[in-house]
């Protein structure tokens, strides 16, 4: 099953980014995400198998024992890939708290053995994919206030014609 591990956001910055996401589509074509799927990935796990989705959930808890609400702060927006076919998303300011946080997870991962997409951690929101950016000034746009999240959760991600539907498998509360 194809998985991660993230940061559910808070409802009021989940919906400040809906209506984030809303002023950006009047001024930017692509397939943008529902606010549903909105999260802050900390591990890619990609394929697992049932024994490896209990070692990551092990490493999940291990990785949350004793933290602490991680506040979410904008950073502005940003892209990965060109600009024709971008992949649009909501930088996140990376805290202390939050980088212990993933340096913690995989570090648990690492020790049970569970493979992660190890790329350098850039937190972000994901709002849009194949989003064409255009080349002209997007107007002031409403960015979500700084919130606190409290919850990390395991996903199941099954992806569909319409898009990807994450299924929380686990979740640790922080603080």
């Amino acid at each position: 099953m194809r998985t991660f591990i993230a940061l559910e956001l808070p409802d009021n910055f989940a919906a400040e980014t809906a209506a984030l996401a809303r002023a950006l589509h009047d001024h930017v074509d692509g397939r943008f995400m529902k606010p549903e799927t909105y999260h802050l990935t900390l591990a890619f796990l990609g394929d697992i198998d049932e024994r490896e989705l209990g070692l990551a959930i092990e490493a999940t808890d291990a990785a949350c024992e004793g933290g602490w609400p991680i506040e979410l702060s904008c950073t502005g927006l940003g892209t990965f890939g060109r600009k024709n076919d971008a992949t649009l998303w909501l930088g996140i300011q990376i805290n202390d708290p939050l980088a212990q946080l993933v340096f913690d997870l995989q570090g648990q991962l690492e020790a049970r053995d569970v493979s992660y997409d190890a790329k350098m951690f850039k937190p972000h929101i994901t709002l849009a994919r194949r989003a064409r950016i255009p080349r002209v000034a997007l107007p002031d746009l409403p960015f979500p206030r700084a919130e606190y999240a409290t919850r990390v959760t395991v996903f199941k991600s099954e992806l569909s014609p319409e898009g990807a539907v994450y299924k929380p498998l686990h979740t640790v509360e922080l603080g």
